[in-house]
């Protein structure tokens, strides 16, 4: 059959329905550890997260401050009742038989992300997370209910997403914004934040067939598995056949999208009102209060460093990425007032150094203090990036560390004049290549110079009196 559409005819729809683990210390509706990375197996359960009959769920206050800390951020309408209902469906991992969440009414609607193109957001609520299964190479299959009742909020946009790569950068700039609010740690790799996304190709303005993917555990895996999707949607429909709603599994080792199952529509769910739980009322007070407590997002303060510090895109992307680097950045620039400055040394030498943006050992005043004994000609740069680190790793004041070290910069010219002149004299070749016109002599004596302070000759002092001296007549003597 004749191909009856062209390529570039071809819409492509993405929506995400992305699932965050909120950082609190216990699960959504019972006092268990909701901290259970790395623990023994079922070791965080009790009667509630286990569904054993008459357990009553109560429901996590600081879990729902959370919900409403990113439904804000994100520029949701936050409703004033919201209530909690039981999702049906069969799955070994979910011990209740139904999946606590929210449905008709959820806590937060109409709501916007920035790429700089605007993003909907259709909704954010609330649900308790399922279990784990483990696949072992016996073909048997555990099950791990340590992670059954964890808080989640469910974030989903509106399919206003059109290629791999937007998905990409809105995953993204999603997981900075909830990591700058702190209620997520944004962990792919660990599952604490989750990505399913609905993808449909049509020839035309109409919405195509949805396809649901699913396992997709990084940036990488949303692009990769979308763009193989589109091709897949893409060579199905210029062949003249039809898309089937279904949804389906990513293989990263194969690189391409697997049947899962036929897609369920909400009815499959059979929701209803969970009766154990009253609805949750959220009044303008308590949003108000949260709103007051928001930090600076991302792409606020992007935009405010790009007037304010004139840094360069690059820069601000690097240092903006994480909260506690973009704080610790500013804190040195209120002490040491030369944004780039800061910049180039933070990027080359901090991050260098951090493992993890909340474990930067060395103070703000510290670092200020390194970079103003630079420009005071009392250190040089590469003794600088020596008393970072020292400091870094033991906390000791940078002064403290010249001080004991003797790494103080030489810049008194009686005594650089002594060491240049001796390495003249000891070097004759390079000074007679000089001489001849090759200019990389230079450079060679200026190391040589470097090498007989320990590093500690001042760089700028040094090259003025090789120049003086060598375009002197004579070769100084040695002294």
């Amino acid at each position: 059959m004749p191909c009856p559409y062209s390529v570039k005819t071809m819409r492509t729809v993405i929506g995400l329905e992305v699932h965050a683990q909120l950082l609190t210390k216990t699960k959504l509706f019972c006092s268990c550890s909701a901290d259970y990375f790395g623990a023994p197996p079922n070791a965080h359960t009790c009667p509630v997260c286990l569904g054993m009959p008459g357990a009553l769920p109560v429901l996590n206050e600081r879990a729902v401050e959370y919900a409403l800390k990113a439904a804000l951020a994100l520029h949701c309408e936050v409703l004033s009742r919201s209530t909690f209902a039981r999702k049906n469906y069969f799955y070994p991992d979910l011990p209740k038989g139904y999946q606590i969440s929210q449905f008709d009414e959820p806590l937060a609607v109409n709501g916007s992300l920035d790429l700089p193109k605007r993003i909907r957001i259709r909704r954010v609520h609330l649900e308790e997370d399922a279990g784990k299964l483990l696949h072992t190479e016996t073909g048997v299959t555990l099950v791990d209910l340590n992670r059954a009742g964890v808080p989640l909020i469910e974030i989903v946009s509106e399919p206003d997403l059109s290629s791999p790569e937007e998905a990409r950068l809105y995953m993204e700039e999603l997981r900075r914004v909830l990591r700058y609010l702190g209620v997520c740690s944004g962990d792919m790799e660990e599952g604490s934040l989750r990505c399913d996304a609905n993808i449909s190709v049509s020839p035309d303005t109409a919405l195509g067939t949805k396809t649901e993917i699913k396992n997709l555990n990084s940036f990488k895996a949303v692009e990769a598995a979308l763009a193989y999707e589109v091709h897949r949607q893409r060579e199905i429909l210029e062949r003249g056949g039809s898309l089937t709603q279904e949804t389906r599994l990513w293989n990263e080792k194969t690189g391409q999208t697997e049947p899962m199952r036929s897609k369920e529509e909400s009815e499959d769910y059979r929701y209803f009102p969970d009766p154990d739980l009253v609805p949750l009322q959220v009044d303008d007070a308590w949003r108000e209060k949260v709103q007051k407590s928001l930090p600076e997002l991302p792409a606020a303060k992007r935009a405010r460093w790009a007037q304010e510090y004139k840094l360069p895109e690059y820069d601000i992307a690097v240092l903006t990425e994480e909260r506690p680097i973009a704080e610790y950045f500013e804190a040195v620039v209120k002490l040491y007032n030369s944004p780039k400055d800061v910049s180039n040394w933070v990027m080359s030498e901090l991050l260098r150094l951090v493992k993890e943006p909340t474990e930067i050992t060395i103070t703000p005043e510290h670092f200020a203090q390194v970079l103003q004994m630079v420009s005071a000609g009392q250190i040089n740069r590469t003794v600088a990036k020596e008393v970072i680190e020292e400091s870094f790793k033991t906390g000791k004041a940078p002064d403290e560390i010249v001080r004991q070290r003797g790494l103080e910069q030489i810049s008194d010219e009686s005594m650089l004049a002594e060491i240049v002149a001796r390495v003249l004299a000891e070097n004759p070749k390079a000074v007679a290549d000089f001489r001849s016109g090759k200019e990389a002599a230079l450079g060679f004596l200026q190391g040589q110079v470097m090498k007989a302070t320990g590093g500690q000759a001042n760089p700028k002092k040094t090259r003025e009196l090789l120049s003086w001296l060598l375009n002197r007549d004579l070769t100084p003597p040695l002294p």
